[in-house]
């Protein structure tokens, strides 16, 4: 719909009253036509289903009986901002989903002149009155095409989703490379935001969007920023605007501290970056969602020998044993390997792998030799699952630290 917000301050009282009531009527009329659109099945290619996406979304919008459309024309243009689409199996930003967000952007301008898209920044959330977020997720069903693109758009006052649309995607291949703040962090960041933004994306109109994602809204406009400049290689200005980040109210998360730690360590601040580093480790035992990108050497337990990628790992495992060692529970090791070679094969080496880890954070601290366990999962957790071996699937090589209770 155009504009909820249907009231200017000159507007009498018992008018601004009855107007809202009009506009949440229509928002109940316009769930109750959406609610169970069927997901289209005919898949098309990349541009041409962005475009289908875009104008389904905004459709919707315009569903509003005449008379409601006619008093919103008199009004200021709504204003959205878009927050940056996500790859919805990882969480991650990707090249591809990068590309979506530019068209998408152009899509609006060009055909739906009634909205102002305006970036996603802390100035511009606060004078918003919608959110557009979306993910682009690999396909189970291989008859619908490859891909799916959803979109959502949300209202922020109401914190409803007003509209959310899909497209199915022929393109065999595209470019899923994580940006590279993704690329580079040392964790999976995918927290319990995240996964509000991906429930979000999926949620019929007229369902409340996720509440937890709405909150971070702010935080997340100033960690979009930090990313931004992260990736501009401003790292001084990138420093400063994660060091804001967490100290928000809702700071403590390990999309932050990741960036905290990428750009100390970029700006040589080793001592920072270490205890930044513990954090992390922290954090995520704590919320039991430790997920390390250690990369091995092909059919290994050594660690990959190029300085730029493994040199800081003798200062993780330090960090996430001394943080295993002061909890009182036990720690399960696991590690996961890609999806190359047998079944057989990947089972023993993400086992072993787990194993040698184990032994490492013993090394660091010894009591942990009875708080540690160790397990392989093989493949058959991936979470980008195309076997490629490189950056773009390093999440399927991870190794994770989930806390449990110890046996007696």
């Amino acid at each position: 719909m155009t504009n909820i917000s249907l009231t200017t301050s000159r507007t009498p009282r018992r008018i601004r009253a009855s107007l809202r009531m009009l506009a949440l009527c229509a928002t109940v009329v316009l769930a109750a036509a959406c609610a169970h659109r069927p997901v289209p099945g005919n898949a098309m290619p990349f541009d041409q289903a962005v475009n289908q996406a875009v104008d389904d979304l905004m459709v919707q919008t315009q569903k509003l009986p005449a008379f409601l459309a006619k008093v919103e024309s008199s009004l200021k243009q709504s204003r959205i901002v878009i927050d940056p689409l996500l790859e919805g199996a990882s969480g991650q930003q990707t090249e591809v989903t990068r590309v979506a967000e530019q068209r998408i952007v152009q899509r609006m301008q060009a055909q739906f002149k009634q909205f102002t898209v305006t970036p996603f920044n802390a100035t511009e959330i606060g004078n918003a009155q919608y959110v557009l977020n979306g993910t682009l997720v690999r396909d189970k069903d291989a008859s619908g095409g490859p891909y799916r693109l959803n979109l959502a758009l949300t209202e922020i006052k109401s914190g409803v989703v007003i509209a959310q649309s899909v497209a199915r995607i022929s393109d065999a291949s595209l470019d899923t490379r994580p940006t590279a703040f993704f690329r580079d962090s040392p964790v999976n960041g995918k927290d319990r935001g995240v996964e509000g933004y991906i429930r979000t994306a999926e949620t019929q109109p007229g369902q409340a969007a996720d509440a937890l994602y709405l909150e971070r809204l702010p935080t997340s406009t100033v960690l979009q920023e930090a990313t931004a400049a992260y990736e501009a290689g401003r790292m001084s200005e990138a420093l400063s605007r994660y060091e804001a980040a967490s100290k928000r109210p809702d700071g403590q998360q390990l999309r932050i501290y990741s960036g905290l730690y990428l750009t100390q360590s970029q700006l040589g601040r080793t001592a920072d970056a270490e205890k930044t580093f513990g954090t992390i480790a922290r954090l995520g035992l704590e919320t039991n969602n430790l997920s390390v990108k250690f990369l091995f050497k092909p059919g290994s337990t050594d660690f990959l020998a190029d300085p730029k990628i493994s040199a800081a790992y003798p200062m993780w495992l330090r960090q996430i044993a001394r943080q295993a060692a002061q909890i009182d529970s036990c720690v399960v090791v696991t590690g996961h390997t890609s999806r190359t070679g047998s079944e057989a094969v990947n089972e023993r080496l993400s086992l072993q792998r787990a194993a040698s880890v184990k032994s490492r954070l013993v090394t660091e601290a010894p009591p942990l030799s009875k708080k540690l366990r160790e397990a392989g999962m093989g493949f058959r957790e991936n979470i980008v699952g195309t076997g490629a071996d490189d950056a773009s699937d390093a999440l399927d090589r991870r190794v994770e630290f989930k806390v449990v209770g110890c046996e007696t």
